[in-house]
């Protein structure tokens, strides 16, 4: 009984001793594949990244200041006594990203009235469209109450949800 718990303790020491051995040598060091390697020149080609996750700061400004800066991209939509407008405007600039209105020549070749209820579901469908190819899919859209109740204000809404655009921003995500 004596000899096996000699030969335990034995056992014991020799498996501490290669494994005090084995955190005192430096580990070998990993194969790097070329094609693993990140390039120093790192150029993002979507800008837009940090927006559509959500993640880019948006401007928060002053609480008294109309209209609102907290967005990404901003949808403005405008009728005169001829035509419909609408753009798409961003938050660094006032010039419009994307736009449409009945003036363009092949909207009003295909529309009987440029001001009529059915022109303005006609911007929100080509809008649409626009934003899905850029690349857009949500937009801060905020009407005046009283104006948002018209029929032709609707249906431009309609035609934009139903064209693929979300008409409300993400909620941003603080990380």
């Amino acid at each position: 009984m004596a000899l096996v718990a000699a030969l335990l303790r034995r056992v014991r020491l020799e498996s501490g001793w290669r494994r005090a051995r084995s955190l005192t040598q430096t580990a070998p060091k990993p194969e790097v594949n070329h094609n693993e390697e990140i390039s120093k020149t790192f150029v993002n080609r979507n800008p837009r990244n940090l927006e559509q996750m959500a993640l880019a700061v948006k401007d928060r400004g002053w609480g008294t200041t109309w209209p609102l800066k907290q967005y990404y991209h901003r949808l403005v939509f405008r009728r005169s006594q001829k035509h419909v407008f609408a753009e798409v405007l961003s938050r660094d600039s006032n010039v419009p990203v994307l736009t449409c209105s009945t003036q363009e020549w092949a909207m009003k070749k295909n529309l009987c009235s440029t001001q009529s209820v059915s022109a303005c579901r006609a911007v929100g469908e080509v809008l649409a469209q626009r934003c899905r190819e850029a690349g857009i899919t949500h937009l801060f859209y905020r009407e005046v109450p009283s104006t948002f109740r018209t029929e032709g204000v609707q249906t431009f809404w309609t035609a934009m949800k139903e064209g693929g655009v979300v008409l409300s921003e993400p909620r941003r995500k603080f990380v």
